[in-house]
């Protein structure tokens, strides 16, 4: 991929001038299918194809040595990376919830179980503000919502992001009022409205609440309101790059040969490949092939399944796993994850909710990672992969966990105490326990 560059932001097709926005080396809005652009603004979808649009950048003038330093001089969050991200110049001054920068930890004792010889490392995510990696789109789409003058911060959401959309209003002095399925796990519910925000339940799926808020958006009820992940997504899904960067500039700035990711909508995915690519181009890493593993649970496996049948369109699902925060029946970058994976040499692969939990409880067994359900996708499917031989035990690879297992309790619910005793030594002996 060449990195997108245009001069001018001017120039709609409906021959309208660009919004006056400052989002730093955000140029325009391009469609990822078409290549039409428009200027930067709250719109997601190409108006000649119906394609998604993605930000097109100028990154011209960069010297490589010189933007590694002052990457490694900023600060210890994604805005370190705000020459590379549609966000002004002085982002890192604003109120926001800055995530990012989360511990790649080194995963010897995961690995050896694995039979993982050539380094394995997770990038542990849950030490994120709100414990999940939703605060670094969210963080970025507050940049946006800023900039096109929004009142009311919204998403649709299986959990992870409504806690972080609200978290992120509360700290800049915004509405919230976000939309989840109604049969949430209770943790996550309760995470989602501590920050003072309206959280509302809608009767049906995920696909169910992302169709309600899109039409939302058309009404004039939501004026004013900006949905992260629908009228903000191009900006929104920018800030998953950064989970890119990161891990390379934690290897050394180096690729790594293999990265397992859970596949949601697949926007994440689709966004580590952009961000690893564009590292290439601008000359920050050494160019050679890695390969870009999805992982999803068996109860919604879309992805998965039409990799495995050899198809191109992915054809939707309903969920039913306990996996929630990954249950989108129907992914928006279900696809293009299709192409990564193939271009690149990856699979896309499934486990059980068995597998899930059994590789939840590997984790935390092994590396003291307390993961939640999509964390027990990623590496049920790591260990799948390595026990199919399509991931190569002898090369480095990553794996994504994207949340904390205190959000997701119920999977793991039938954990509890060794013994009960009382308390002096023989009763200590009698359990065992010496």
């Amino acid at each position: 991929m060449a990195v997108q560059t245009v001069e001018s932001t001017t120039g709609s097709a409906a021959g309208s001038a660009a919004p006056s926005v400052d989002l730093g080396p955000a140029a325009a809005l391009s469609c990822r299918e078409c290549g039409h652009r428009v200027p930067l603004g709250p719109v997601f979808a190409c108006q000649e194809c119906f394609g998604p649009l993605e930000i097109a950048y100028d990154f011209s003038g960069h010297d490589p040595e010189e933007l590694r330093r002052r990457i490694e001089a900023g600060p210890a969050n994604i805005w370190r990376y705000a020459p590379l991200l549609p966000v002004p110049a002085d982002v890192a001054t604003k109120p926001n919830i800055n995530p990012g920068w989360t511990k790649l930890v080194q995963a010897d004792n995961l690995a050896r179980e694995l039979g993982v010889t050539g380094g394995l490392y997770v990038k542990d995510d849950s030490g994120n503000p709100t414990h999940s990696f939703k605060d670094r789109v969210v963080a970025q789409a507050l940049e946006a919502a800023r900039a096109f003058g929004f009142t009311t911060l919204s998403c649709s959401s299986t959990g992870n992001l409504a806690g972080a959309v609200g978290a992120a209003a509360a700290r800049a002095g915004l509405r919230s009022c976000v939309f989840i399925p109604h049969d949430l796990e209770q943790g996550k519910v309760v995470m989602a409205a501590v920050y003072g925000g309206e959280l509302v339940g809608i009767e049906g799926n995920y696909d169910d609440v992302n169709r309600f808020c899109s039409e939302l958006i058309g009404d004039p009820a939501g004026e004013g309101w900006g949905f992260v992940n629908v009228n903000l997504r191009p900006y929104y899904a920018e800030g998953s790059k950064t989970l890119a960067y990161e891990i390379c500039e934690q290897l050394g700035w180096r690729l790594p040969d293999q990265i397992v990711v859970p596949i949601a909508s697949g926007s994440q995915l689709t966004k580590i490949d952009k961000g690893l690519r564009e590292l290439i181009e601008l000359g920050l890493v050494e160019d050679r092939p890695y390969k870009i593993f999805g992982a999803q649970a068996e109860g919604c496996s879309p992805v998965s399944a039409a990799y495995k049948a050899g198809h191109d369109v992915v054809r939707p699902q309903k969920p039913k796993t306990i996996a929630k925060s990954l249950a989108i029946g129907n992914p928006a970058d279900g696809p293009y994850v299709l192409d990564i994976a193939r271009r690149t040499g990856g699979a896309v692969e499934d486990v059980t909710d068995e597998q899930v939990v059994e590789a939840i409880r590997l984790l935390a067994r092994t590396e003291g990672i307390f993961a939640e359900t999509a964390g027990g996708v990623t590496v049920g499917v790591t260990k799948k992969l390595i026990e199919n031989g399509d991931l190569d035990p002898a090369l480095t690879t990553v794996v994504l966990n994207t949340g904390d297992g205190l959000k997701t309790l119920d999977a793991v619910a039938d954990t509890g105490l060794t013994a009960t005793i009382r308390p002096n030594l023989d009763s200590f002996r009698e359990a065992g326990l010496a």
